[in-house]
């Protein structure tokens, strides 16, 4: 079992930063591909970012590449989702997802355990 703790959202500015963490506890190996999804009212969740345990490289989707990094801290078991240059269209619920798939990329099929989510809310 994995359990899932994300904090750090709030409302921003448009332009602005915010930093996400999840606090992981439980099985290391069911945590191989830690991801980062989101899903805004009325829209389909969307991977945002991963990072891979074994070899901390990283995958991000093409709408926040340069804008937002993923990292993780191995020694506090939390892995962070820097965002800056935020937008509008950034808003959504955020979710921390962990996957015992090496290399599980973005796709939310291969995640197993999900946070409850945090908010992230962008004014222009």
């Amino acid at each position: 079992q994995v359990q899932l703790v994300e904090s750090g959202g709030g409302s921003v500015q448009a332009g602005g930063s915010l930093r996400l963490s999840c606090a992981a506890s439980g099985d290391t190996y069911s945590r191989n591909s830690m991801g980062w999804f989101r899903q805004a009212p009325g829209k389909e969740r969307e991977g945002v970012a991963v990072i891979y345990r074994g070899s901390s490289s990283t995958t991000y989707a093409d709408s926040v590449k340069g804008r937002f990094t993923i990292s993780q801290d191995s020694a506090k078991n939390t892995v962070y989702l820097q965002m800056t240059g935020l937008k509008p269209e950034d808003t959504a619920m955020y979710y921390c997802a962990a996957s015992a798939w090496v290399r599980a990329r973005l796709e939310a099929l291969k995640y197993n355990y999900w946070g409850q989510g945090t908010q992230v809310t962008v004014s222009s």
